[in-house]
């Protein structure tokens, strides 16, 4: 008998034992991977109701909206849940660069045999 969480049409999302899932955020044009956050449930909650990426850092373990302070807000077009419900898909359209460094995306290097290299 398959599990009703990976088969049926409920969303029933199957947060950590700290309460998180992850999220993959990625441009909704384009498909290219712009960060991978975290989110609990309030987060995904606000995502959902405001169509802006609210996510759960890990590290000031607190709320916070993309773009709250930058501006750089992500529009969400679309959402997705993985087959087990652990993770989500977050398609944007970004009103800004994604990184807190400034680049586009958080993905802005490529690791190879000596070491990293920027990506343009």
């Amino acid at each position: 008998m398959s599990d009703i969480r990976e088969t049926g049409l409920t969303l029933d999302p199957k947060y950590d034992a700290a309460g998180l899932i992850t999220a993959v955020v990625t441009h909704a044009e384009t498909d290219e991977v712009l960060m991978v956050a975290h989110m609990n449930a309030q987060a995904l909650a606000l995502t959902r109701d405001t169509g802006i990426g609210h996510f759960w850092s890990r590290s000031r373990q607190s709320l916070w909206k993309k773009g709250e302070s930058s501006g750089n807000t992500l529009n969400v077009q679309e959402i997705r849940i993985d087959c087990d419900q652990d993770a989500v898909w977050l398609r944007v359209l970004p009103a800004g660069p994604v990184c807190h460094t400034g680049a586009r995306s958080c993905f802005y290097r490529r690791v190879e045999k000596d070491g990293l290299v920027r990506l343009s």
